[in-house]
């Protein structure tokens, strides 16, 4: 895919697919997520197995796709390493750098502005250091 492929692709889907490691392995889970200005905003909960894990040793693999039939077949893996942002767990303290993609990720989740914070969830952020992609529907 192309950059702007890529960034329309990755604003429209809605769920990605985190893979961590730790002492017992790897483990795989599934996030929402929020594309933008070419970095990956992930929640997590901040008690979940994957945070520990990411707490440890920051390197992680996203993977992105869509598409049913081999010909439909599209999607992006993002690897790097997460960067922890603002307080953790997130209780609302004013954090610059989040007021952007909370409010993005909170319109696209849950139709407001507004983000809601439980006091269970935290941020990270996800800047790739490599990005692959493909679209099977460009094979013809």
């Amino acid at each position: 895919m192309s950059d702007a492929e890529l960034d329309e692709f990755l604003a429209a889907e809605r769920t990605c697919r985190v893979a961590t490691t730790g002492p017992d392995g790897p483990h795989l889970t599934a996030l929402w997520f929020l594309w933008h200005d070419r970095t990956l905003w992930l929640t997590s909960i901040t008690r979940a197995k994957r945070w520990a894990q990411l707490k440890r040793n920051p390197q992680v693999s996203v993977l992105v796709d869509a598409g049913h039939d081999y010909a439909e077949l599209r999607g992006a893996e993002l690897r790097g390493d997460v960067e922890f942002v603002g307080e953790a767990p997130r209780t609302g303290e004013n954090v610059p750098e989040l007021a952007e993609p909370e409010r993005l990720f909170a319109r696209k989740y849950f139709g407001g502005d507004q983000m809601f914070h439980d006091g269970r969830h935290a941020w990270m952020r996800l800047r790739p250091h490599t990005v692959v992609s493909w679209d099977f529907r460009k094979l013809g």
